[in-house]
């Protein structure tokens, strides 16, 4: 059993929830309904009070951002013009791919997250951006340039400009890869170290993972959706002490002080374990080292999963808890949840409705997960599905990791069905 404890009452009420890196249908593999008004909506439905734009970079989803938003000024961030009470705010964000060689090794791939306070400072950074590499080229555009010396462009642009590494431990594209990345922010960094205020989990890790690094210490620890598809939004998310304003939500990254996340459960992740997909082979840290880390079926190098990665890194003990962390708090996905409990197909239009009749009558996805008082629920839901969301609360749920590529499952009343695969047994994080 995970030990699960959610934040407080008066943490949840005062506290904004934000998913500052998604993307938009100019992006790869993106839906076309990725765009301004549809995630205002599904925002809502989810319970997320901030939304980041994703991809400013791209010059037409720029054009379509400042078509359809307006400046808030009592706030600092974005509003879907003539959107009706209860709408979300947006901010300025986009992903970045960095590929380039480093003093020590060639091939260094990083993705980046850059949150801006306005269009105005959108405009200048893309205008920098242009310089370096083909803006229409993709929602998230590839450069080759050093971090450390973007990093301190982007400074002499605007102090108020937040650099983020992006899903920090998946094997490529990300600061602490197995197979792209560095060991330390120091040595991907270098001078600019000091304007890295955070780095994001990922799906495939959590805040328990990363306090086993004594220098991510004094790094926040942000979580977001990373979505595609307006249905993943705020799969994962952070949620920031009132009020809500830019300077609020800079300070509290830059100082460390976030009120929580909403987390995946980390083996759902599709890089959580070693492995080597095309021959379905899924091994823990361990394993893996015994194999010298090749596939053994097929002697191909395997993929070195997050989990392993942060043991290589870690200088602290599994279940360290350091001082005046955030909360950090598990969920499994409503839509999940539900598909679960009515034995539904995930894509079924049935699941669906039964997902909106559930949110419009609660209010949101996350009043249903974490805030509204389970004695209350218990009155209002049928007795399996209270079941199924007072379980998810308190971490009694079993998991089966994922691994190179393919996502892990997260199942709540039976532990998931086994597959031909060589590796241990996942583990139940249920006790019966």
């Amino acid at each position: 059993m995970r030990n699960i404890k959610l934040p407080p009452k008066e943490v949840l009420e005062n506290s904004f929830i934000a998913d500052f890196h998604i993307h938009s249908k100019y992006s790869r593999a993106s839906s076309k309904n990725m765009e301004p008004r549809q995630l205002s909506y599904m925002a809502k439905l989810k319970g997320i009070d901030l939304l980041g734009t994703g991809d400013f970079t791209h010059p037409h989803y720029l054009r379509e951002l400042k078509e359809f938003l307006e400046f808030d000024s009592q706030t600092g961030f974005y509003v879907v013009k003539d959107a009706k009470d209860g709408a979300c705010y947006f901010v300025p964000s986009a992903e970045i791919s960095l590929i380039f060689n480093s003093k020590k090794a060639p091939n260094r791939r990083i993705h980046l997250i850059l949150v801006a306070p306005n269009f105005e400072v959108v405009d200048e950074i893309n205008l920098y951006l242009s310089k370096l590499g083909n803006l229409l080229a993709d929602g998230r555009p590839t450069f080759g340039v050093f971090a450390e010396r973007l990093v301190l462009d982007l400074m002499k642009i605007s102090r108020d400009i937040l650099v983020i590494p992006a899903h920090a431990w998946t094997p490529w594209y990300s600061v602490f890869g197995a197979f792209s990345g560095f060991d330390s922010l120091e040595e991907a960094f270098g001078e600019a170290t000091p304007y890295i205020y955070a780095i994001e989990t990922g799906l495939s890790s959590d805040p328990e993972m990363n306090w086993r690094i004594s220098k991510l210490d004094h790094i926040t620890l942000v979580s977001n959706s990373d979505a595609h598809s307006p249905w993943k939004i705020g799969r994962e998310a952070t949620a920031f002490f009132k009020p809500i304003t830019y300077e609020n939500f800079y300070r509290a990254i830059k100082e460390n002080k976030i009120a929580y996340t909403i987390e995946f459960y980390p083996e759902e992740g599709k890089y959580h374990l070693d492995g080597h997909r095309a021959c379905k082979v899924v091994l823990t840290p361990k394993e893996a080292i015994s194999l010298g880390n090749r596939c053994p079926k097929c002697g191909q190098p395997l993929t070195i999963g997050v989990l392993h990665r942060i043991e290589m890194l870690a200088d602290r003990p599994e279940e360290y808890v350091p001082e005046n962390r955030a909360f950090s708090v598990h969920l499994v996905p409503l839509m999940e949840i539900l598909a679960e409990v009515y034995e539904l197909n995930p894509q079924s239009k049935t699941l669906e409705k039964l997902y909106l009749q559930f949110v419009n009558k609660f209010g949101s996805e996350l009043n249903l997960l974490i805030k509204l008082d389970l004695n209350t629920l218990r009155e209002e839901l049928p007795e399996k599905l209270w079941i199924a969301i007072e379980r998810v609360r308190s971490g009694k749920v079993f998991t089966k990791g994922g691994y190179d590529g393919v996502y892990g499952t997260v199942k709540i009343f039976e532990e998931p069905q086994a597959e031909e695969i060589t590796g241990p047994r996942q583990k139940s994080l249920f006790a019966p």
